[in-house]
């Protein structure tokens, strides 16, 4: 099978739910091809989805460093780092992203979680109320999540 087969194969493996197929698909790509940006993003998705945090988190920091721009990279190396308990590390990481983060909703919701477990609440405030002013439907998501628990009690 050539290298479009896998990816295409891969991403099939995901679209059905199969993380782990879509995994041991990847594997069969040359160690040249298992670096491309789009191996690698297909990668990142198939770990998130089978929890495998610590390897996400691998995979994302490398997808950061490969397309520095890129700022969606960034969001998920630092949510995967915050899965594996180093919500230290995810603040650090998601603020080393590039500058255009500001203007992503998620940047603040996400660093709001961070700030929040990390007890500094009138940060967390702040980045929330900015996420909120930029998509209201995050409001919903914050109301149920147990990173942003502290900040309900007042």
């Amino acid at each position: 099978m050539d290298d479009l087969q896998v990816m295409r194969s891969a991403l099939g493996w995901l679209e059905l739910g199969l993380p782990e197929e879509a995994l041991s698909e990847l594997a069969s790509l040359s160690a040249r091809d298992r670096m491309r940006r789009h191996a690698l993003e297909l990668r990142l998705i198939a770990e998130m989805e089978s929890h495998r945090w610590n390897a996400a988190a691998d995979t994302g920091r490398l997808l950061c460093l490969k397309e520095p721009k890129e700022a969606r990279f960034f969001i998920h190396a630092a949510y995967c780092l915050h899965e594996t308990g180093d919500t230290l590390a995810a603040r650090d990481w998601l603020l080393r992203g590039p500058a255009t983060l500001i203007e992503d909703p998620l940047f603040h919701y996400n660093i709001a979680c961070y700030l929040a477990v990390l007890g500094d609440r009138k940060r967390a405030e702040s980045h929330l109320e900015r996420a909120f002013e930029m998509d209201e439907s995050l409001r919903e998501s914050a109301q149920e999540d147990t990173d942003l628990a502290a900040l309900h009690k007042k």
